[in-house]
């Protein structure tokens, strides 16, 4: 058990120093309320020494017996108000001296927020070079060389594939289908198994098609242009053809979709994929569609719940080339249990044979609310790897089919304090993907579990959140049209 003992004066920073702290240490419980002292391993301090001006960082290791202090100067970033300067002499201050106690380097330094890509992003948009980019952030952040490459090649990419957007009459439409074939082990989404909530499927769409109809009254008023629209879940294709016709006819009926840059349907499982279902999405105009194995070798797939094949996958993606889809999206995940450098390599080797349009690669982040991290004690024999080498071996392989990468983001608690890439084709990227992470133009969410968000002008959000429970939403969806 770690304990961070703050002073008041940190308020504000306590989930920063947590996150920091949880990357060097992904396995063990930290708590910052009061707890009996026995049961405290490590202890870590920060106080602020008021005559010097100086934080104070303790570190000490109670059943090693070490002890070790660092004084980090932050007086000319608290006299000049800047709380984010404050923060980063903080976060390097336990950086530096967790480095040196744990012997390890984190590949984002102290980055800890979702959104790496928008520091480089932004400093390109000020007309800062390269050069000044990798020397600020190398500095500021202590982030390798390696990351800092991917991040300023990405927000190139996405600032040439963000041209011409109109952000401020333009948005995108998320919409959300909560059910699943099953609830695979690392997954903490709302999703509910579908063989439970059949029955109940149809009066969710009753409600998912109200609240599309109130959205697009809304914005038609004032004038909006669709940019993207993106169905996401859950599953999507959990629905039968005939729900998933009636669902994108009221799409189609309702929105002007004439300027639209992409329609993504994540088509997910390849155990919920038809032929039917595909031949549907295509006759609506659907342009982008994902077929997501994860991995592809099969005793991972039988460990995690997945309930399909590697052949399903296989058989999946080619039906779809088969119905004309030219862009095919695959996603896998690194860290998988039991997965080792070999295994992720045949997955990729796999997926080369497929020559997918994009993959997006994910690494496994252990969420709190997922059967692996519920029922960790059971998995434990699983090991499994995720590192900066299985990384780079992925972004080799991607490189090879053609695919650059083109977006980024990062999760809480992800094995290896690693990211989820994004590869794609010259001009097969998901421009929905970039949106919502560069947060430069509003996303309209409907659906149970969506999160809305308005950006406005001089980038202020606001977000309106849809309750998760398919019960609630069905039961209150004059409340969430309400809400928006």
């Amino acid at each position: 058990m770690i304990k961070l003992d703050l002073e008041p004066l940190m308020a504000g920073f306590e989930y920063d120093i947590y996150s920091l702290v949880k990357a060097f240490y992904p396995t063990e419980e930290i708590k910052t309320d009061s707890m009996e002292e026995t049961e405290v391993s490590l202890w870590i301090g920060i106080k602020y020494k008021t005559e010097e001006e100086l934080l104070l960082i303790t570190w000490e290791d109670r059943q090693k017996g070490e002890k070790e202090q660092r004084l980090v100067e932050v007086l000319k970033a608290e006299q000049n108000g800047d709380r984010k300067a404050i923060k980063n002499c903080l976060k390097r201050g336990i950086y530096q001296i967790l480095s040196e106690k744990t012997k390890k380097e984190l590949p984002w330094g102290t980055l800890t927020g979702i959104r790496p890509v928008k520091i480089p992003y932004a400093m390109l948009e000020e007309g800062k070079s390269e050069e000044e980019i990798a020397y600020f952030i190398q500095n500021t952040y202590l982030t390798g060389e390696e990351k800092i490459r991917l991040s300023i090649e990405i927000a190139k990419r996405e600032r040439e594939l963000l041209k011409g957007i109109d952000y401020q009459n333009g948005y995108s439409l998320y919409i959300g289908i909560p059910f699943c074939p099953t609830r695979c082990l690392y997954c903490s989404f709302p999703s509910y198994p579908l063989k439970s909530w059949e029955k109940r499927v149809d009066q969710y769409l009753d409600a998912l098609c109200w609240e599309l109809e109130a959205v697009s009254q809304m914005l038609w008023v004032q004038g909006k242009q669709i940019t993207t629209v993106y169905f996401g879940g859950g599953t999507p294709t959990t629905l039968t053809p005939k729900q998933m016709e009636r669902l994108l006819k009221k799409v189609t009926e309702t929105f002007d979709l004439r300027g639209s840059r992409e329609f993504t349907v994540e088509a997910g499982r390849p155990d919920s994929i038809t032929k039917d279902k595909l031949q549907v999405l295509y006759r609506y105009g659907v342009d982008r569609i994902s077929v997501n194995p994860q991995t592809m070798n099969q005793a991972t797939l039988d460990l995690i719940g997945r309930q399909h094949t590697v052949k399903q996958t296989q058989e999946a993606f080619q039906m779809a080339r088969e119905c004309g889809f030219t862009n095919i999206n695959m996603d896998i995940i690194t860290g998988l249990p039991g997965e080792k450098k070999e295994d992720m390599e045949y997955t990729m080797q796999e997926l080369a044979k497929l020559k997918p349009d994009s993959v997006t690669v994910h690494s496994l982040a252990l969420k709190r609310a997922s059967r692996l991290n519920e029922q960790k004690e059971q998995y434990a024999n699983y090991s499994s790897r995720n590192d900066v080498e299985i990384t780079t071996m992925t972004e080799r392989y991607a490189r090879e089919m053609g695919l650059l990468p083109y977006y980024l983001y990062r999760q809480k608690n992800m094995t290896g304090n690693l990211e989820n890439v994004g590869y794609a084709a010259i001009d097969k990227a998901g421009i929905y993907n970039i949106l919502i992470m560069e947060e430069k133009q509003s996303i309209v969410a409907c659906g149970a579990g969506s999160v809305s968000k308005r950006v406005y002008p001089d980038g202020r959000i606001e977000r309106s959140e849809n309750v998760k429970d398919v019960s609630q939403y069905i039961e209150r969806i004059g409340e969430m049209i309400e809400r928006k």
